[in-house]
């Protein structure tokens, strides 16, 4: 199965208000192992960037004005994108903005991003496995004990790498990022460890009782007979 964990920044929250994307972070998993395979652009939206918005991720319109706009990599991304399901946390989000984008174009071949993908959003998966808690990424972070000291602002693609984590935990809590080191022959496969268990081939030791243990359980066996005013069951059976 592959996936692709994606994140977006943008110049504001609102597309109807004419924002757009300014960086497309992705990470992939494959059968939920990382596989370094990322997908990282900034974007020239050529408009200028809400306050709010650089509040939180800190990109400035200097810096995106050498930077392609979306049409130019908009093959790239489609084709890198096709045929995985997204990975998104409040996907209606960054779908709203890359189907958008796509709309935008002056020759859309595209149609729409569901057209190529299915969606996972975490939020939604998050609120049905904690309902009444704090939920943003952050928060996801702490919760599962996720390091994310080094995030001092929001960005695309430092973001979707801390949601593969966050998505790893939350659906399972047992994977470990060093997914892209290929594990060893012997190492066991936890959900096909009965086929790897050679029954015929097991040697158990068997430890048979001393005098004094063998003693002991003949004693013990008098008394429950001699309480009972029977015979107990294990004499019956050696009788």
């Amino acid at each position: 199965m592959r996936q692709i964990i994606l994140d977006t920044e943008t110049t504001g929250l609102e597309t109807r208000d004419g924002h757009k994307i300014i960086e497309i972070g992705c990470v992939e998993l494959i059968d939920r192992r990382l596989t370094g395979n990322h997908f990282h652009y900034y974007l020239n939206p050529d408009r200028h960037i809400d306050a709010g918005a650089l509040e939180v991720h800190g990109i400035s319109a200097e810096f995106l004005s050498d930077k392609p706009r979306f049409y130019q990599i908009v093959d790239q991304l489609m084709a890198y994108l096709k045929g995985a399901e997204l990975v998104i946390h409040n996907a209606s989000f960054d779908i709203g903005f890359l189907n958008h984008e796509l709309s935008s174009l002056r020759r859309n071949d595209w149609g729409l991003i569901t057209d190529h993908c299915t969606v996972l959003d975490t939020l939604a998966l998050a609120r049905t496995k904690h309902p009444g808690q704090r939920l943003s990424l952050d928060a996801l972070c702490k919760k599962y004990g996720i390091s994310n000291a080094h995030r001092k602002l929001h960005g695309a693609l430092l973001d979707a790498q801390l949601l593969a984590e966050v998505y790893l935990a939350l659906t399972s809590g047992q994977e470990s990022l060093l997914f892209h080191e290929k594990e060893s022959d012997s190492e066991l496969d936890s959900n096909n460890i009965e086929a790897k268990i050679n029954r015929q081939a097991l040697r158990l030791a068997v430890v048979k009782a001393d005098s004094d243990e063998s003693q002991a359980h003949n004693d013990y066996i008098s008394l429950l007979e001699k309480l009972s005013n029977d015979k107990a069951v294990w004499s019956k059976l050696s009788s």
